[in-house]
């Protein structure tokens, strides 16, 4: 197969070249002029950041893409689907005002917000793909009934992913409540006893009333458990875990096929912001610090190829201090390295699975190229 081309600009900017127009230069480099916007409901998936999360993509990104794609023709709206878990985003009202709140609203970005799955995420198209594990994906009508998707996604790590790229943010993000029950069937988590220090932050957290702690240890009712991951997140001692390797790499399937009912006959295009790179989904209403530099700003029609680039971006840069990376790092390999910044065995690890030692990121990209929806190998365009 011939190498996808993945166009990619840095941080660096000064008079006349803000990351703004850096943004936009690499949009068009990369060919989304080529796409026909006329008259066309334009789908622009993005994630409006958990309340509290600051490491979301900021609005005046997405108000330059919608800009664009007006210019071109288009009518673009910027969307997202409900939640599986409690949180500011499981209902339309909620996440409607959680997305205003972080500036994603009409004066600032130029376009409405649609919640993709309508008022309690019920709102969905079942779209057949055949998939060896989901047959039809549930996808939340408004990006099911779009005529054309563009995704901006916020790369960072996932603690049931190993990251989160275009195909989660596709795949994850528009599945309706039900689909991403769908997804995540199979990712059930378990409890650590020994780390496992009854805080009850997992109990309060959860959505579904499925984990209580009991004599100080926290117990999983698995008729209940959804197998969203909240209490994996929340955990900072590791008393709540994935259950097995094996679920997240189901879960990654999962969410393959679905980014492919979204993408299903539906000219797309893809953008991925590599900056304040969190270890963990925006999903939560926190986020901890970067892992690396902000790296900048990636474009393709190709979502495989764009997450391959990606990840392969973070891996090759120099690793921060103070952050969850970090401290793993350090006890991995305590009393073996002393290096203070960027070396040599900051480079001979993955990233992600250094932070989410159960995940298997590599396993999704294989899966999408398998199922033909893009390749690994890629061109980086430097621009």
């Amino acid at each position: 197969m011939e190498k996808s081309k993945v166009y990619f600009t840095d941080m660096r900017a000064g008079v006349g070249s803000n990351m703004l127009q850096k943004m936009e230069r690499i949009v068009r480099e990369a060919g989304i002029d080529k796409i026909d916007f006329k008259d066309k409901l334009v789908a622009v998936k993005i994630h409006f950041g958990e309340y509290g999360n600051m490491a979301y993509i900021r609005p005046n990104y997405a108000a330059v893409i919608v800009k664009i794609i007006r210019d071109l023709g288009g009518k673009p709206f910027l969307t997202d689907s409900n939640t599986l878990y409690s949180g500011s985003r499981s209902n339309a009202v909620d996440h409607l005002h959680t997305a205003m709140v972080n500036g994603f609203n009409l004066i600032a970005t130029g376009c409405d917000v649609v919640i993709a799955d309508g008022l309690r995420g019920k709102d969905e198209r079942a779209i057949d793909v055949n998939g060896e594990f989901c047959k039809a994906p549930l996808i939340g009508a408004a990006i099911a009934e779009a005529d054309i998707v563009v995704s901006m996604t916020h790369f960072k790590g996932h603690e049931m992913a190993g990251f989160g790229g275009t195909i989660k943010n596709l795949g994850m993000g528009s599945g309706s409540v039900a689909g991403k029950q769908e997804m995540h069937s199979t990712a059930q988590p378990k409890v650590e006893l020994e780390k496992c220090i009854g805080c009850k932050i997992c109990e309060k957290n959860c959505a579904h009333e499925a984990i209580k702690v009991v004599d100080k240890k926290a117990v999983i009712d698995y008729n209940k458990c959804l197998g969203c991951g909240q209490c994996v997140a929340l955990c900072k001692n590791e008393g709540v875990v994935m259950g097995s390797t094996e679920s997240g790499i189901i879960l990654n399937y999962k969410i393959v096929e679905y980014t492919e009912a979204v993408l299903k006959d539906k000219p797309n295009f893809h953008v991925s912001f590599i900056m304040n790179v969190s270890p963990e989904c925006d999903c939560w209403a926190h986020n901890d610090a970067a892992i690396v530099p902000d790296l900048g700003i990636a474009a393709s029609f190709d979502p495989v190829a764009l997450d391959q680039a990606c990840a392969d971006l973070v891996n090759a840069a120099p690793m921060l201090k103070n952050n969850m990376l970090h401290d793993k790092h350090e006890h991995e390999h305590e009393g073996e390295c002393h290096h203070d910044h960027a070396t040599e065995c900051d480079h001979q690890h993955d990233k992600f699975h250094v932070m989410h030692p159960d995940t298997n990121w590599q396993i999704g990209l294989e899966y999408a190229e398998k199922r033909g929806m893009g390749t690994r190998e890629y061109e980086l365009i430097k621009l």
